[in-house]
């Protein structure tokens, strides 16, 4: 599932091509064509991500939430739409650019009492500056759940996902199963200030990178990570490959269901 940077980037993209644009809006599917009749023709004013909720606003206060899920993608391209292909949930159009939505978990209109549900169901994101992070260790201090669980958790902390929750544990030099309510102000505080860096950072380069520069594969001279993931990192998916820090196999485990990685004596 795409992390929080993604629909960022993705929000930014969609509003150069389209906002401002009266658009058309179709679903070739089928499955989203009271959605796409309800906006077809309007203006579309702006474009918006809170955790890994993408939203496409019209003028008359309605807008389409998309939750891409596992298997969601988007498409765009300049002249001429090409033929539909697969199942089409959303195809916009305007100013001679297209936008193909295939596969999303939910693809729906809002209307502005919704839009309102959908943000206060979430935790605050550490992309959207306005966001507060003591809404979310209200609840970190009182759970007894271990702390990488918590932030995954998207009632707690949007956007951040499994990449960015343990390599940030593993920065702070935290245990992803220290029990939450353990974690100092203090803690939370450079733990979120580390986590805003970290993803804004992605959302420049469209790409998850974790390591200080002095962990860089050009300082320490080893070769780039290979990983579908792409990006620099110390322990995700780094399964019995010596911690670049201190050199101890990275250790690995499942906590809530999730994969998780960590190193015996840097987290310890």
């Amino acid at each position: 599932m795409p992390e929080g940077h993604t629909i960022h980037r993705l929000a930014t993209r969609h509003r150069e091509l389209f906002a401002g644009r009266r658009v058309r809006v179709s679903s070739p599917q089928g499955r989203f064509a009271e959605g796409a009749k309800a906006v077809d023709g309007k203006v579309l004013t702006d474009t918006s991500a809170v955790g890994k909720h993408l939203l496409h606003h019209y003028g008359d206060d309605l807008a389409v939430h998309v939750h891409l899920g596992l298997y969601g993608k988007f498409t765009d391209g300049t002249g001429k739409p090409p033929p539909v292909v697969g199942e089409v949930r959303l195809r916009m159009t305007g100013g001679r650019r297209w936008l193909d939505l295939r596969g999303p978990a939910a693809c729906e209109v809002l209307d502005p009492m919704g839009v309102d549900l959908l943000r206060s169901r979430l935790g605050p994101d550490p992309l959207n500056d306005d966001s507060d992070p003591a809404r979310a260790y209200e609840k970190i201090s009182r759970s007894t759940r271990p702390l990488a669980s918590v932030l995954l958790d998207q009632s707690v902390v949007a956007g951040g996902g499994l990449i960015f929750v343990l390599e940030t544990l593993f920065r702070a030099g935290i245990r992803p199963t220290a029990p939450a309510r353990t974690l100092t102000p203090a803690a939370w505080s450079s733990l979120w200030t580390d986590l805003r860096a970290l993803m804004k950072e992605a959302v420049e380069k469209g790409r998850i990178d974790t390591v200080h520069s002095a962990h860089t594969p050009e300082a320490m001279r080893r070769p780039p990570r290979v990983d579908r993931h792409g990006g620099e990192v110390y322990v995700y998916r780094r399964t019995g490959q010596p911690c670049l820090i201190c050199g101890t196999p990275v250790s690995s485990g499942t906590l809530g269901g999730r994969n998780s990685y960590w190193c015996e004596e840097c987290q310890s």
